[in-house]
């Protein structure tokens, strides 16, 4: 299922590790988010207000990016449930 909206909870970082496509409109708007140590806490919502950026506009263009990125269905790398799981069948 490709997301409909952004988490308002979710990082940029995670925005990025979970849709690599995303990482090309954050450079198209001047944010170095990448490797970015305050990527790991800011929102989308933290990093607009830090870049002087239109949440609205830059939402939408983070969204389509989301839907048309192939790795749309990757799960996030934050789920432990899913961490656990691909532990347990791999071994690793």
């Amino acid at each position: 299922m490709k997301p409909t909206s952004i988490d308002p909870d979710m990082t940029v970082d995670e925005i990025m590790r979970r849709w690599p496509s995303t990482i090309g409109v954050a450079l198209r708007h001047g944010m170095l988010c990448v490797g970015c140590p305050i990527g790991v806490f800011h929102t989308v919502t933290d990093a607009c207000a830090a870049h002087g950026l239109d949440e609205g506009a830059f939402s939408a263009e983070l969204l389509d990016a989301m839907q048309r990125d192939p790795q749309a269905h990757a799960p996030s790398a934050f789920d432990r449930k899913h961490a656990i799981t691909r532990e347990l069948e791999t071994g690793v």
